[in-house]
């Protein structure tokens, strides 16, 4: 018999450090950044300077939780959120059910939607150099591709800020839905860092913050570069 993931609202359950600092601070970079671009994008003219510099801020953010996904911390591993079509379906079929289960970084559901939301922001900052609006700007390899291929891309850019906008939506609704059906807080420990959940096997592993600031500085070292 398979065991159920405890309750998120078990009395007396203690907290867990789980979201380190450095994805705390992507997270709401990230957040601030994407505003920022729809803003300018929307205003225009002079304001397209400061979309294309947020755009570029967000491919650095993209590259560094590209890297940290993989040698960062345990709970913002991709391999420790994502997971099988059968556990994704399990957990999708007890949505409905009011007390929230206590999963210690994203539940299943919400693994793939972020890396849904990362995949089409990734998409959306790449094809953003290579795109044009007919009047002024133009993405710093522009002059890489032919006219009518930056045309194509500025078309699959405008296209995937529909499905960014989609994403985001639906992201905001499942926290809300946590929120209120669930009473499931899962906006207080993207600020604490810390969800009210044991860890089975110990408090996960944690990395080095000095790490993450080499990362990041490799990642904001790559963009420049292509950029420049």
């Amino acid at each position: 018999m398979q065991n159920k993931p405890p309750l998120a609202t078990d009395p007396g359950r203690k907290k867990t450090p789980v979201w380190d600092l450095p994805t705390r601070l992507f997270h709401w970079l990230l957040v601030l950044l994407v505003a920022i671009s729809f803003v300018t994008v929307k205003i225009g003219g002079n304001a397209m300077q400061y979309h294309e510099r947020s755009g570029f801020t967000i491919l650095m953010l993209l590259l560094f939780r590209l890297v940290w996904g993989v040698l960062g911390s345990q709970p913002s591993r991709f391999k420790t959120f994502l997971k099988g079509p059968a556990t994704v379906l399990r957990y999708a079929a007890t949505t409905l059910r009011r007390e929230p289960e206590c999963h210690l970084t994203h539940n299943p559901l919400g693994g793939w939607s972020v890396a849904a939301l990362l995949t089409a922001l990734l998409v959306q900052a790449g094809t953003g150099l290579f795109a044009n609006d007919d009047i002024a700007t133009e993405g710093p390899l522009y002059g890489w591709v032919s006219k009518a291929t930056s045309d194509w891309i500025t078309e699959v850019h405008q296209f995937n800020a529909g499905i960014i906008v989609v994403l985001i939506v639906l992201h905001v609704a499942a926290v809300l839905f946590h929120l209120i059906y669930k009473r499931d807080n899962l906006l207080v420990p993207m600020f604490t860092g810390d969800k009210p959940c044991d860890a089975a096997d110990g408090p996960p592993g944690m990395r080095p913050r000095w790490l993450a600031i080499v990362i990041a500085a490799f990642a904001a070292a790559a963009v420049y570069l292509v950029v420049r």
